[in-house]
């Protein structure tokens, strides 16, 4: 039988497809933009007839028929390895729950039993004349989830980019079990415009940028300020090797400066593992020989990155306190993100001869009382989930400067914290410091 026929016996509606899911199972979307839109509605249409379904997921585009339409969790329990905006809307009305990992990890959990799925459902490329079906825009941990699947749905869409990876980039048919043909725009999302503040801190990490880095960027106003920043500089011959791929790389490749010429790995090639943005940028990337997919175990491997020599990883922060202690994934219990790759990035740009990771952040917030308060604190004592331990705390950024936290001893760190804390806030965070022994009496004030 040849891939064609294959093709057209496993091809069906995904009411049908759906119909492999039993009451109990595990059920995985993966992650961002391989959301299988019409097999969720289809899924979530079998409310009535089951119960206790767990569905994983991360980083929800689009909203989730079977949390949408089981919000008393009758049927569905919705559970996410990273939270979009979306998916923190879900989790903060108790219509979804927050597994913590490690990037590089994720894979593993699957393929070391930790992380069962009974059926894998998830949004692929048309098949090609092999039989092939690309991931596109998700490699990440997608091929550890098709090994240990019991069950395989492919959600075939047209719009879907077809991307070449390193490895663990496409399924064959003769391994589906249900093939449908969904139909569905690829979601897309735009970045943040850049605030004044951003700019602010863009400018003052864009003084450690070099001609020949690779580069990490998160996502968000502060990197797109520092996409800006360095589309019309004169640095030249950047890489790329980040998780996550955004319009702010797009402005760098279409500016000329990425080139990815020097990178000690995967020379000549851009490499990510997930991706989401606008359709300009997913058409960028479609049979685009100069950009790679690669999962997540060897994109955030700090084994990997060390490899690279100067390499630069920026991401961002909710908070930090006096000890050095950095939070990026709640405020105080409210769940915001997750760990998602930070560690693996501060880890690896350390070990790399060269290299530095920036965790960056506004000094203050205002809440909705329009009270201003300090996100850098004494201590966390509201149980907000540390990220980045003060061991390994890097290149700290705000608006008021850049602290370099490496080998500094307690009151040298808080020296160095408070120095880019808000002027506002600084007396009453020197008092603090003094009250946990964490200030000489010969520091300045």
């Amino acid at each position: 039988m040849n891939v064609q026929e294959l093709y057209q016996q496993k091809l069906c509606t995904a009411e049908s497809a759906v119909k492999l899911v039993k009451s109990g199972d595990w059920v995985d979307y993966s992650q961002t933009c391989s959301f299988p839109e019409a097999l969720d509605a289809a899924l979530a249409a079998r409310r009535n007839e089951l119960t206790d379904v767990k569905i994983r997921s991360a980083i929800s585009m689009k909203p989730v028929q079977v949390v949408e339409q089981d919000p008393e969790h009758k049927a569905f329990t919705f559970n996410v390895w990273h939270c979009s905006g979306l998916d923190r809307k879900y989790v903060d009305k108790g219509l979804a729950y927050y597994t913590p990992m490690l990037f590089r990890d994720n894979g593993s959990y699957y393929t070391k039993g930790f992380a069962p799925v009974n059926v894998a459902m998830v949004s692929v490329a048309p098949m090609d004349r092999h039989g092939n079906f690309n991931f596109g825009l998700t490699n990440c941990c997608m091929q550890e989830i098709m090994n240990v699947a019991e069950h395989i749905i492919l959600e075939v869409n047209e719009s879907m980019p077809v991307i070449c990876g390193s490895a663990a980039d496409h399924i064959h048919i003769s391994k589906v079990d249900a093939v449908v043909e969904g139909g569905k725009e690829i979601p897309c999302v735009q970045l943040p415009p850049a605030t004044e503040m951003d700019r602010k801190i863009a400018a003052n990490i864009f003084p450690y940028l070099r001609d020949g880095i690779t580069l990490q960027l998160g996502i968000g106003g502060m990197p797109n300020a520092l996409g800006t920043l360095i589309a019309d500089s004169d640095l030249k011959d950047l890489g790329m090797h980040t998780e996550l791929m955004s319009d702010g790389y797009l402005k760098l490749y279409q500016a000329g400066k990425i080139t990815n010429r020097r990178k000690e790995l995967d020379k000549g090639k851009g490499v990510f593992s997930i991706c989401n943005g606008s359709r300009e940028l997913y058409d960028f990337l479609d049979h685009n020989l100069d950009v790679m997919s690669a999962p997540m175990r060897y994109v955030n491997d700090p084994c990997v990155l060390r490899q690279l020599k100067n390499f630069v990883s920026i991401n961002s922060c909710i908070a930090m306190d006096l000890y050095g202690q950095v939070c990026s994934e709640t405020a105080g219990i409210r769940h915001i993100s997750g760990t998602g790759g930070q560690l693996d990035f501060v880890t690896g740009a350390y070990a790399s001869d060269g290299g530095k990771a920036f965790l960056a952040m506004s000094s203050t917030y205002q809440d909705k009382q329009g009270v201003i308060h300090s996100r850098i604190l004494p201590k966390f004592t509201e149980g907000d989930v540390i990220t980045t331990p003060r061991t390994q705390a890097p290149y700290m950024v705000t608006e008021y400067g850049v602290a370099c936290l490496s080998g500094l001893t307690t009151w040298q760190r808080a020296e160095a914290i408070i120095s880019i804390a808000h002027p506002d806030f600084r007396e009453e965070l020197i008092r603090a410091a003094e009250k946990q022994h964490i200030w000489r009496s010969s520091n300045r004030k």
